[in-house]
């Protein structure tokens, strides 16, 4: 680690720890009745200089390399308000990543500067009830160019934080006879005001019906009538646009996700240390000393693999890599399931109460190994490439 980027993540640190952390209460808060406490501490990160870290400075950000902000996606992600309290929360993360690089000075001053600033959030709408939400390429929702508008219709849902959103970017079929599938969705900005677009609900996910960015809702587009200046870079272009986007998000998550397996797992260290069982304390057994040891490794390797993962993004791109993000998002996706399931068994009842994090976790981490495309896809994705070097071509 650089002294540069080891400064930085010292400061977050300490941030996090005085300011974020006594503010959890075992996740139970829902977004808009702590709302007053995060825009405080939003604020007070904006005063330390420390605000949109993975964002160019040029936009206002700290200008981090994708392998810089890895290391503070990490202890960001040890809380479930770390991001959100430093900007660069997704989906928001996302949309401004793809508004930076795709947007128009029109939609960057209308959209992406209040989403810089904090003063709106966004949403991302491109799963679809009716289609495999890991097959981007297969969608139902249309815009239909009218004079200077897109007139959209379709049905989405797990858009992500929908609810309290001032906009979503919206992937649709603009061009159904393109040869290839892969040219035929556009993205489009929709201001959720727009008449036509409806917020049927947030969906309930184990238990939680989530708000604000937190939330997972189906929305209905029914005649929705945008104007064409609100394409997102060029027609057609859409699947190759949520591909680059997926592609550092990947990191962004797999590097929170590896915050919370070492919040987890610090959690789980100090249970067995003072838990009383029969015949002495927890850390006497052997099958504590297993997980211990186990999921010191796991973590050790996912994160040595997603920042080895970045920095080659960085210096490459990601097409360079197309195999190593597939790999990164099944094993720590997996490393997070594991490491979250030890850490509850240790704590026992405790750790199905909301009385610590891990119930928090587990009901909203579960889909780490679904979004974002599932495991089984990835897994088959690298499975196929390098059967190709023995000659194997399965489609």
């Amino acid at each position: 680690m650089s002294d540069r980027i080891g400064g930085i993540v010292d400061r977050v640190r300490s941030f996090m720890e005085t300011d974020v952390y006594p503010i959890e209460d075992g996740g139970r808060k829902e977004f808009y009745s702590i709302l007053p406490v995060l825009e405080e501490k939003r604020q007070k990160v904006k005063d330390l200089g420390l605000w949109t870290p993975a964002v160019s400075k040029e936009w206002g950000g700290l200008g981090l390399s994708l392998w810089e902000f890895g290391q503070v996606s990490e202890v960001l992600g040890r809380s479930p308000y770390g991001l959100f309290i430093f900007n660069c929360n997704a989906p928001d993360a996302g949309n401004i990543e793809v508004l930076t690089t795709q947007g128009t000075e029109e939609q960057q001053e209308r959209f992406l500067r209040p989403l810089l600033a904090g003063k709106i959030r966004s949403c991302f709408s491109m799963t679809e009830p009716e289609h495999a939400g890991s097959n981007p390429v297969v969608m139902s929702t249309t815009a239909v160019r009218d004079g200077d508008d897109y007139v959209i219709n379709g049905h989405k849902w797990f858009t992500s934080a929908a609810d309290g959103a001032a906009f979503a970017i919206v992937m649709a079929v603009t061009d159904p006879d393109a040869e290839s599938p892969y040219a035929r969705a556009s993205q489009i900005i929709v201001p959720t005001d727009t008449p036509g677009f409806t917020n049927v609900r947030n969906i309930n996910v184990m238990g939680d019906e989530g708000e604000g960015w937190g939330s997972h809702s189906e929305i209905l587009y029914e005649d929705c009538r945008v104007p064409v200046t609100n394409l997102l870079g060029e027609q057609g272009k859409g699947f190759a646009i949520a591909q680059e986007r997926l592609a550092t998000g990947r990191i962004h998550h797999c590097m929170r996700w590896i915050g919370i397996c070492e919040r987890a797992f610090e959690m789980m260290c100090e249970r067995a240390a003072t838990r009383e069982v029969a015949g002495g304390l927890l850390a006497s057994k052997q099958t504590i000393h297993n997980w211990i040891a186990e999921s010191r490794a796991d973590i050790d390797a996912a994160r040595l693999m997603v920042l080895d993962t970045a920095k080659r993004i960085d210096e490459s791109g990601p097409d360079a890599v197309h195999i190593e993000i597939s790999l990164i998002k099944f094993f720590v996706a997996r490393v997070l399931d594991t490491v979250l399931d030890r850490s509850l068994q240790t704590h026992g009842a405790l750790g199905m109460t909301d009385g610590t994090l891990l119930s928090f976790w587990v009901r909203h981490e579960r889909g780490s190994r679904i979004y974002d495309g599932a495991d089984e896809v990835h897994k088959s994705r690298v499975a196929r490439r390098i059967l190709r070097n023995y000659g194997l071509r399965i489609s």
